[in-house]
């Protein structure tokens, strides 16, 4: 569902002390509607583009990580400007360091990537209406069921390069 658009795409921070870029389309966005985003979004739902580290590339500044809690204990890195503190990305357990979970908003042009699925929305606010044809899960959902295929293709080139990474020599 991402839309097709013409990469790099530009975001960053209100202050413009961090600029970054999209070098590639996003495997995958997720509008989440979990409490825990609500909380740190101060917001009705969090919306994140999933993409490899290596396609996000820092055009200007550094940005400072944070660890925050989450439910799963596992805790999230996330990246903010140490001037506005906007928040710019996470990383999770999951995928460690190696995919980003890019803050939709802060693009430039946010618009161009609404959401692929609407995730946890068993907790959705019951004012928030959900666009028909997206998909929606109370909870998650499998990958294989929803990512295209050539998001399925790149999860696995990740996944090669990390096992390669953490090979004992």
């Amino acid at each position: 569902m991402t839309t097709d658009i013409s990469y790099p795409m530009e975001g960053g921070c209100d202050c413009r002390k961090i600029r970054y870029q999209l070098v590639a389309k996003p495997l995958f966005v997720h509008c989440c509607h979990c409490r825990w985003c609500q909380r740190e979004s101060g917001s009705a739902f969090a919306l994140n583009a999933m993409i490899e580290a290596d396609q996000v590339s820092l055009l200007n500044g550094e940005p400072e990580i944070i660890n925050t809690p989450t439910e799963s204990g596992k805790g999230q890195y996330i990246s903010r400007c140490p001037a506005c503190r906007i928040a710019l990305w996470s990383t999770y357990a999951g995928a460690g360091p190696h995919v980003r979970f890019v803050r939709v908003g802060t693009l430039d042009m946010p618009d161009h990537l609404p959401p692929d699925i609407h995730i946890f929305t068993e907790s959705k606010q019951p004012w928030v209406m959900l666009a028909p044809g997206i998909p929606a899960v109370a909870v998650y959902y499998s990958r294989t069921e929803y990512w295209p295929a050539e998001s399925l293709q790149r999860r696995d080139d990740l996944l090669k390069k990390i096992a390669a990474l953490e090979k004992p020599e």
